[in-house]
């Protein structure tokens, strides 16, 4: 399925656009009114990332950005691309 998130289930959900027009009373005005209400949809902030499942291998899938900042998922941990060797030290 398209635009959602493979782990929490989120999806896209309906809502109102609200226009409003005026100034605020407390920057002076009469107050803001409302012009127009029309439906809009949210859509979530899905990232594709790879991960780690529990079995060990790696899988690309679609995730919400909430899912990864509460660390949800796990990352695929990818190799340095170099290391520089330690000599030994004998003491």
């Amino acid at each position: 399925m398209a635009r959602v998130c493979e782990v929490c289930g989120k999806k896209s959900q309906m809502g109102n656009a609200v226009e409003t027009r005026g100034k605020a009373k407390y920057l002076g005005g009469v107050g803001t009114k409302i012009t127009g209400i029309t439906r809009r949809k949210f859509k979530p902030n899905l990232q594709r990332v790879k991960i780690t499942t529990s079995n060990g291998t790696n899988k690309t899938v679609r995730v919400c950005a909430q899912c990864l900042r509460s660390g949800a998922v796990q990352k695929v941990v990818r190799a340095r691309p170099f290391r520089v060797p330690q000599s030994p030290t004998t003491t």
